[in-house]
């Protein structure tokens, strides 16, 4: 691939980005949206997070796919400090500090 069709690309993956966007909010965000369509936004970021984070625990590619009990270790240290805590900065510290020590003890 050139670097012409490398730019091009990149340039077309960003428009088709911000035309996906805009349809949704620029057309509806300055309207008032059903009280149960807001319900469902509220959830959706606990929706997309663990859906994001569970690939690279279950099958993490740095292990070529094994499960590895450090990772393991780490997401059960970040769900328990998150939910003692009630902070997501604390559990994203707890579990990054989880997963440093476990791959330092565990090799």
């Amino acid at each position: 691939m050139t670097t012409v069709e490398t730019w091009a690309v990149i340039l077309l993956l960003g428009v088709g980005t911000f035309v996906l966007r805009f349809s949704f909010l620029g057309m509806i965000g300055g309207r008032p949206m059903p009280e149960w369509v807001l319900r469902h936004l509220r959830y959706t970021p606990v929706a997309v997070l663990p859906a994001l984070v569970a690939p690279a625990v279950v099958w993490p590619a740095a292990t070529g796919g094994e499960t590895d009990p450090a990772r393991l270790l780490a997401a059960f240290a970040t769900v328990a400090i998150g939910l003692a805590t009630r902070n997501a900065l604390w559990s994203i510290l707890g579990g990054a500090l989880t997963l440093y020590g476990a791959l330092w003890l565990l090799g």
